[in-house]
C-alpha cells in the first residue's frame, strides 16, 4: 500500500507524520515504527507521529507518538508544535497525556501543555521520595528534580551541561529500576534568571537536538527551586523555546516548527 507522509521538525527534533484522520491506515506496531524511523534503511526520525480521529468532542483529532525504538509514549512538545503548524489553525489535540491546545504565536506555535505532575507516584518512581531533590546520584549527576509533563523527566542542574557525558550516562539513568516506565534525562545549566541551557537524553530516542517536554520539565524544576523567574528561554542545541508557568499552574511553550518535505513509501516494506 502506497502511503503519504510529511517530514517535519521542531528545532531539529524530527518527525515522520502519518495522517489517518480521513483515510484509515493499518495498525502501527513497534516493529513498523522502528523500521520506518531507521535513518539508514527507513525514512529516519526521532519520533513517528500518527494522526487519527478524536475519541470525543473534547478534541479536534488524536495524536499518537512512537519513539525511534518503536515504543509508544504519552507526549511530545516539539511534535505538538509541528502538528499545530501542519493543521494550520488553532487545534485541540488528544494525546495519551490529555488534550493539548495549540495556536499560532509570534514565536511560531504556542502550546498549552497543562499542569505538571509533581508527586512521586505520578512521575512515576518505584518508591516514595521528595521529587524536588531525589536522594540518588549517578557519578557526578546527583540530587535531580523529577517532573512529569505528560511523560517522565529527571533534571540535573550542573555547572556546564556540555561537559556531561550524556551519551554514556543517559541510558544508565533511563533504564534504572527507580523508574518503572523509564525516564527522560535532562542536564541543565542556569545562565541567569531568564535563561537555561539544556541537553536531553530522550528515552527510546537517545540524544536529541531538542525536547519540548524536557524544556518544560526543566523550566518547572528551576522555578520550583527558585533558580529562575516564571518565564524563561530554554536554549537547546537545536534552538530556543519560551516556557512560562502561570498562576493557574498551567505550562505554556512557544517556539518554531518546520515542514521539511513530503513523500510516499510502500507500507508493506516496513510491516
Amino acid at each position: 500500500m502506497r502511503t503519504d507522509f510529511t517530514k517535519m521538525h521542531g528545532l531539529g527534533n524530527d518527525f515522520i507524520v502519518l495522517d489517518a484522520r480521513e483515510r484509515a491506515l493499518p495498525p502501527v506496531s513497534a516493529r513498523f515504527g522502528a523500521a520506518l524511523a531507521d535513518r539508514r534503511t527507513g525514512i529516519g526520525c526521532d519520533q513517528l507521529i500518527l494522526l487519527e480521529p478524536a475519541g470525543s468532542d473534547a478534541a479536534d483529532f488524536r495524536m499518537r507518538i512512537f519513539n525511534a525504538d518503536g515504543s509508544e509514549v504519552e507526549a511530545c512538545g516539539n511534535a505538538t508544535r509541528a502538528i499545530g503548524l501542519l493543521h494550520g489553525q488553532p487545534a485541540r489535540i488528544e494525546t495519551v497525556a490529555g488534550v493539548l491546545t495549540t495556536e499560532p504565536s509570534d514565536a511560531g506555535i504556542a502550546v498549552d501543555m497543562g499542569q505538571p505532575n509533581l508527586e512521586w507516584d505520578r512521575i512515576p518512581l518505584a518508591y516514595a521520595m521528595d521529587t524536588l531533590s531525589l536522594p540518588v546520584g549517578w557519578e557526578e549527576l546527583e540530587a535531580p528534580v523529577a517532573v512529569n509533563v505528560g511523560n517522565p523527566h529527571v533534571i540535573f542542574f550542573v555547572p556546564d551541561t556540555d561537559a556531561v557525558e550524556l551519551e554514556r550516562l543517559g541510558p544508565l539513568i533511563e533504564n534504572d529500576p527507580l523508574f518503572p516506565e523509564r525516564i527522560n534525562v535532562n542536564v541543565a545549566t542556569i545562565e541567569n534568571r531568564q535563561t537555561i541551557r539544556l541537553r536531553v537524553w530522550e528515552r527510546g530516542a537517545g540524544l536529541t537536538r531538542a525536547c519540548g517536554t524536557g524544556a518544560c520539565a526543566t523550566a518547572i524544576a528551576a522555578m520550583r527551586r527558585g533558580l529562575t523567574d516564571r518565564r524563561v528561554t530554554v536554549r537547546l542545541p537545536g534552538g530556543d523555546l519560551s516556557i512560562g508557568w502561570g498562576d493557574d499552574k498551567r505550562i505554556t511553550m512557544a517556539g518554531p516548527a518546520t515542514e521539511s518535505f513530503r513523500g510516499t513509501f510502500e507500507w508493506d516494506l516496513y510491516a
